[in-house]
């Protein structure tokens, strides 16, 4: 019968308004740190970026993108997670939007390339464990960060070839 009852339990709490709501004004929060650092004339264009680098307009489009899919995955996650296993996802999400931001700051602010890259590093290895906790507790939550981690993978050559091969 308790079985039952946490089972019922468990798939009603797909959803809450609430965390949704804090889910995205994480990521605003996030967006408009990082966007009011980024300047992809004068700097950067100095710096050749690699013949690998996008055109400036795709990275708003991917970034509104991915920041869509890191809201619902926060969503999903900590709606459908409890104890230590939520304290950690929300951690992580806070570490991960952290060091998200910063290397806007790092990279586009202060043109540290090399610390920016180390920046990446922390986001990427972030975000492999925010999608191996959150596996547990909402494999959507998990695949929705995946683009994230293959971009941020992507973002990291990049930053590379920028900072040691210039």
């Amino acid at each position: 019968m308790k079985k039952k009852l946490h089972l019922k339990r468990k798939l009603k709490k797909k959803f809450s308004f609430k965390i949704a709501l804090y889910s995205a004004l994480a990521i605003i929060l996030t967006a408009i740190i990082g966007s009011s650092f980024t300047d992809v004339s004068g700097w950067y264009e100095a710096v050749k970026p690699s013949a690998l680098t996008p055109p400036n307009y795709i990275f708003p489009i991917v970034w509104t993108i991915l920041y869509i899919l890191i809201g619902f995955s926060m969503t999903l996650s900590i709606t459908n997670s409890h104890g230590i296993t939520r304290n950690k996802l929300i951690a992580l999400f806070a570490i991960n939007l952290f060091f998200n931001a910063l290397w806007n700051i790092l990279f586009f602010g202060f043109h540290y390339t090399q610390i920016a890259f180390m920046d990446l590093i922390l986001i990427l290895l972030s975000t492999l464990a925010l999608i191996n906790v959150s596996w547990k507790v909402s494999r959507l939550s998990s695949w929705l960060l995946l683009p994230y981690a293959i971009w941020v993978s992507y973002a990291g050559l990049l930053n590379f070839i920028i900072a040691f091969m210039h």
